[in-house]
């Protein structure tokens, strides 16, 4: 899942959602990632559970054979090739997951903490952090926000936690002066010994992090969300606008009237990425297009 949400990411770099449907990539996205995962699943079989999560319809009673299906196993394959040209058959995923796992090995802590960092790391998938930073920068901002979230706001603050060591902090400290981080958590950044640069990469991360728990529809949610997303942001990222602007928008989009014109999926409006004679995977006059890039 967390290669199918990368590679949904990379597409959408290049491609545009106006010309593919956000849930034929991300089936096809999750059809090329079970393979390449070697955890292979039939066509069918991904195509009944995206019939059955696009109309809210028990998969049970969805038939192998039904109209429904082989609509959605056909968009499967022809996005696919356009998956497969976008991603530039580049293969290779890295989560911060397997950097989380060296960390919790080295700098062993608090099951909650470290099940919480796990968690905050699955819902960095939603947000674009897999496009924009290496995977240590994403695990230690997953970290720092996963200890600062169960220690309470009475505890260190997100720049402490961050703060860059001062030129003389590898010299013995005199006994009459304490650490500046005198009991602030540092396990992250002295794991990954982090340089100025990506510090500020790291306080970018917890920004795009806090958007997104922000962005979240907080009533009816639980205590622990709510005290996510109240978390100030590093200092760097206070005065700044949003790194992430959809996320500033979510409420505006929420609220909006739904255009009765733009289908709710494409699989209910018989549509797919190629139509007619024109060749599997390209788009054809009135179908999905890729988006035209300028001329250099």
């Amino acid at each position: 899942m967390y290669t199918a949400a990368t590679w949904f990411h990379r597409f959408y770099m290049r491609y545009s959602m106006e010309d593919y449907h956000r849930q034929d990539v991300a089936a096809s996205c999750i059809f090329l990632a079970t393979k390449t995962e070697e955890c292979g699943r039939k066509l069918r079989d991904v195509a009944k559970v995206v019939c059955s999560k696009v109309s809210h319809i028990d998969i049970s009673k969805i038939k192998d054979d039904s109209k429904e299906v082989e609509e959605c196993q056909t968009s499967i394959l022809l996005t696919e090739e356009v998956l497969l040209e976008g991603l530039c058959f580049d293969f290779v995923v890295d989560s911060p997951q397997a950097d989380l796992v060296d960390l919790f090995d080295t700098c062993p802590n608090s099951t909650h903490i470290e099940e919480c960092a796990w968690s905050i790391a699955n819902d960095s998938y939603r947000t674009p952090l897999c496009l924009l930073y290496p995977t240590r920068i994403i695990a230690a901002a997953c970290y720092v926000l996963a200890e600062r979230a169960l220690e309470g706001p009475q505890s260190s603050s997100l720049d402490d936690r961050i703060a860059s060591p001062a030129p003389s902090a590898s010299l013995p400290t005199p006994p009459s002066h304490k650490s500046p981080w005198a009991g602030t958590s540092r396990r992250a950044i002295e794991h990954f010994g982090f340089n100025e640069t990506e510090l500020a990469s790291v306080a970018d991360a917890l920004g795009v992090l806090l958007e997104y728990y922000g962005a979240q529809d907080l009533q009816g949610a639980c205590e622990f969300l709510s005290a996510v997303a109240s978390i100030p942001p590093p200092h760097s990222c206070a005065h700044r606008e949003a790194l992430y602007k959809p996320f500033a928008h979510v409420a505006a989009a929420a609220t909006a009237p739904v255009n009765a014109a733009t289908p709710e999926h494409a699989i209910s409006q018989g549509a797919t990425p190629s139509q007619g004679g024109s060749t599997p995977g390209k788009p054809a006059a009135g179908a999905w297009k890729p988006v035209s890039e300028p001329a250099p």
